[in-house]
């Protein structure tokens, strides 16, 4: 039996996003109540809660250790953050969310 992936959307990612990753539990940075936080200080809030941080920010995972953390982040490479250009990448997406494991970081 698989376990569900709780998966959060940073806030720099649309919100439409969270539709378009179907078998998973999606929320957004601003629905977990994580908006305005920064990079360490988001992974400390959803450390635990959440299973994989999906982003745009490719600092975060040059900036940040994710040695010993529960979490994986996967990193989007999209023209721009609109839901157009991130569209084209959820299958990539869904294939990465099953597998992916804590401390791991996956760039699409």
């Amino acid at each position: 039996m698989s376990v569900l992936r709780r998966v959060i959307l940073d806030e720099c990612l649309p919100h439409d996003l969270r539709h378009e990753l179907v078998g998973f539990h999606v929320e957004t940075a601003a629905y977990a109540g994580v908006a305005g936080l920064t990079n360490g200080r988001l992974l400390d809030a959803i450390e635990g809660r959440f299973d994989v941080l999906v982003t745009i920010d490719s600092s975060l995972s040059q900036q940040q250790n994710l040695n010993g953390r529960t979490l994986a982040v996967v990193v989007l490479h999209a023209r721009t953050n609109r839901i157009e250009d991130v569209v084209p990448l959820v299958p990539a997406i869904l294939k990465v969310l099953p597998s992916i494991r804590p401390e791991e970081v996956v760039h699409i």
